[in-house]
């Protein structure tokens, strides 16, 4: 790697921050994840770790609105802490064309973590350099979820003229199922407007047959031992109308300026009402112990055979 390459990536980043007027520590946290995820693509564990998260929404090539400052996986090896740092330093030494980073395996840390106080999983944190430039990096991996139908082989864009990162990833259906299960878990106590959004933007961009996400819905549920309802407490008028809820919306929108696009829903009942018609057809199918293979074309509604 020359000084002269890391110097002129350093100030393609900037140009294009200043052309999209976006901050620039932005473009270069993206810039790090995404050749990370190259190298990971090269690497021996590419069949170890499966993408999930927000950067999914960036493979589907959906405008998302959350800039994300760390990677969400799904790990295909074992749990201990010390097996995925291995594999993490393998990453980040994992032989690729000069990109201007350097991924510093030295730096590589790891710890046990319990995320919503029911998930074990591994966090991972290491640096990475362009230029003298430091970049902190954070990698959250999960174990033991299912992801239905198999993970795909995903495309990342880039932002510069480098080799697209080519990932295993979640599905969507698997992604929708994982985000009501959070929603059925957390019932009253939850905050997590991001969940109602996601679900809502996927079933506005895309098409679903029934039965591939219900058998998502199942397997996420069953791995993760919540019973299934057609009624969760999130959908529930009490819980829509309320005042602190339709606060904590509202500052999502703020937060995101999401407030300013008419096609997001303005208030919580407005962005739980199609969540209703898009999932309690499929939940109250798995309840009943009946298929469903309706249709769903983007926006809605199902359409049965």
């Amino acid at each position: 790697m020359t000084a002269n390459l890391s110097a002129s990536v350093h100030q393609q980043l900037l140009n294009r921050a200043r052309a999209e007027q976006r901050p620039f520590n932005e473009l270069l946290h993206y810039f790090a994840l995404e050749r990370f995820l190259y190298r990971l693509g090269c690497s021996p564990y590419t069949e170890r770790f499966v993408l999930k998260g927000a950067l999914m929404f960036t493979a589907w090539q959906v405008q998302f609105p959350r800039p994300t400052r760390d990677i969400d996986l799904l790990g295909r090896l074992d749990n201990a802490v010390e097996q995925v740092v291995n594999a993490v330093r393998a990453i980040c030494e994992q032989p690729v064309a000069a990109d201007g980073l350097r991924f510093a395996a030295e730096t590589v840390v790891g710890e046990r973590i319990i995320e919503a106080a029911d998930y074990a999983g591994v966090r991972v944190r290491f640096t990475a350099y362009l230029e003298q430039a430091r970049i902190p990096m954070q990698l959250d991996v999960g174990f033991g979820d299912a992801v239905v139908p198999a993970p795909v082989l995903v495309s990342l864009p880039t932002l510069l003229d480098f080799p697209a990162p080519e990932v295993r990833g979640y599905t969507r259906e698997s992604v929708i199922a994982e985000k009501l299960q959070s929603m059925v878990r957390l019932g009253e106590i939850n905050s997590r407007m991001k969940d109602f959004f996601d679900i809502w933007l996927l079933a506005q961009r895309f098409e679903f047959e029934g039965w591939t996400l219900a058998e998502a819905i199942q397997e996420t549920f069953s791995r993760r031992e919540t019973e299934l309802t057609a009624t969760p407490i999130a959908w529930d008028s009490r819980f829509t109308g309320n005042p602190d809820k339709q606060a904590q919306w509202r500052a999502f929108l703020r937060r995101y300026r999401l407030d300013q696009d008419a096609t997001v829903p303005p208030t919580l009942p407005q962005v739980v009402e199609p969540l209703v018609v898009f999932l309690r057809p499929v939940l109250q199918a798995l309840l009943e112990k009946q298929p469903f293979d309706g249709h769903w074309s983007p926006g809605g509604p199902w359409a049965t055979p």
